[in-house]
């Protein structure tokens, strides 16, 4: 599949980002600019798991690839390095996942990025965090 034929599920805005984006459910949050919004997930898989969404309708990489203008992607991707180190997470390092589609394990159809740190995660390719790990 090409950048330009993105996952062809319709966007849903009463998903849970977009509700949140638009201030109807809360969250905790941890950085917000043009571009983004980032915040603690609600169910954490590790000592650190924040998630960063784009300020858009963009279901996928793939379609926030194909669609975001350019000042998009710099500056949703500038500030998931910047979560990441205002959250002390550059020196002992951290995990950065973003789930595509069904098959990549994404529940909800709102391009997002998952940080995880605050500990020693295996090498694995494959190897998630599980949430009996998170203390």
């Amino acid at each position: 599949m090409s950048v330009d034929a993105p996952m062809t599920v319709a966007y849903d805005r009463s998903n849970v980002f977009a509700r949140i984006l638009r201030g109807e459910l809360p969250c905790k949050k941890v950085h917000e600019d043009e571009f983004s919004l980032a915040f603690h997930d609600i169910a954490p898989l590790a000592p650190v798991h924040v998630l960063v969404i784009p300020k858009g309708e963009y279901v996928s990489q793939a379609d926030f690839g194909a669609k975001a203008p350019p000042e998009m992607i710099v500056g949703f991707w500038r500030a998931v390095s910047k979560v990441a180190h205002d959250l002390g997470l550059d020196p002992e390092g951290y995990r950065i996942v973003a789930n595509h589609g069904p098959n990549g394990g994404q529940l909800v159809f709102h391009f997002h990025v998952h940080i995880f740190g605050g500990r020693t995660m295996s090498h694995a390719m494959g190897s998630m965090p599980k949430p009996d790990d998170a203390g």
